[in-house]
């Protein structure tokens, strides 16, 4: 883990400078940007890998929603060939397709987990350094527990990927491609259907690959999504920045609102992942906001932890 100071900063985003590199624009529900203090905190360096998730699977015997068959009661209406374990993975068509339904390249497939991120056939051979996904919300908080540590507040990681950089569009700075060195995985080529990999990978990426922001952090921009403890409501901001005051901790709303859909509680993701392009999503933006279903992993979505400071200032 590294120390994260705490301190005073301006929490939303900026869109990018005019750049022929990104035509990159924040949404909505990432403004107005407003004043926020954080307490200092310990966090993770990296996102929590498989092989340390593994570590955790084996000392307690945890089975992920994933891994978990749908119960018939939270899902009434489903068939009952339809309930059956898996998770939802990106699914590129072979060929371009409008970007108007997700659905076109998100698919619940049944076997896919942490442990067979692309379906049953698929593993983690040989990607132990790489960022464990396919968690749930519930998974991500029960690993946390374990290590004694704790779920990052949608401000903490906001805080820690800013890096001590103010007014910056980026973690590590100014442009996308600072000397045209990639700093993040992210998406090339024409989404959704092909990712040239340009930067390195396409798809996934080990953890730590590209550099790392001003306090040591690596990926807090691409490769994976990243829970947050808030509850997602888009006017949030809206509501902090009426008070006109600095919001010391600020911890989320008490309750979840998507419009888009009201009855799916939903928490703040950060970070982006390997899928986000000028093109369709640019999340990796620092300050932008992502969503996610409490009960639902994909195989972009993974997490890191934060620990308080104890009192004699260690972790």
């Amino acid at each position: 883990m590294v120390w994260i100071p705490g301190g005073e900063f301006s929490m939303g985003a900026m869109d990018p400078p005019a750049s022929t590199e990104a035509s990159m624009h924040a949404a909505a529900d990432a403004r107005p940007i407003h004043r926020v203090y954080v307490d200092g905190f310990w966090m993770d360096q990296n996102d929590v890998t498989n092989a340390q998730f593994e570590k955790f699977v084996r000392a307690t015997d945890y089975v992920t929603i994933a891994e978990r068959k749908p119960r018939s009661e939270d899902f009434p209406r489903a068939p009952p060939q339809n309930l059956v374990a898996g998770s939802v993975v990106f699914s590129p068509p072979g060929h371009p397709v409008p970007l108007d339904d997700f659905l076109r390249w998100w698919t619940y497939i049944p076997g896919a987990n942490w442990r067979h991120p692309l379906g049953p056939k698929s593993n983690i051979e040989n990607k132990a350094d790489y960022p464990v996904v396919h968690i749930a919300y519930e998974d991500a908080e029960a690993y946390a527990r374990w290590a004694g540590k704790r779920l990052p507040t949608e401000a903490e990681w906001e805080f820690a990927a800013r890096g001590g950089l103010a007014g910056k569009p980026f973690v590590w700075g100014n442009s996308f491609r600072p000397n045209g060195k990639w700093m993040a995985n992210t998406h090339q080529g024409n989404f959704p259907n092909t990712d040239t990999g340009d930067d390195g990978y396409a798809g996934i990426a080990p953890v730590a690959h590209y550099p790392a922001n001003n306090y040591g952090l690596y990926d807090m921009a691409g490769n994976v999504w990243q829970w947050t403890t808030d509850w997602y409501r888009p006017d949030y901001y809206q509501s902090l920045s009426a008070t006109g005051e600095v919001t010391r901790n600020p911890k989320g709303p008490d309750s979840s609102y998507d419009p888009t859909e009201p009855n799916q509680p939903k928490k703040v993701l950060r970070g982006g992942s390997y899928l986000c392009t000028d093109q369709y999503c640019s999340r990796y933006v620092v300050g932008t906001r992502g969503k996610g279903e409490i009960s639902t992993g994909t195989n972009h979505l993974g997490f890191r932890c934060v620990k308080d400071v104890a009192k004699n200032g260690s972790f």
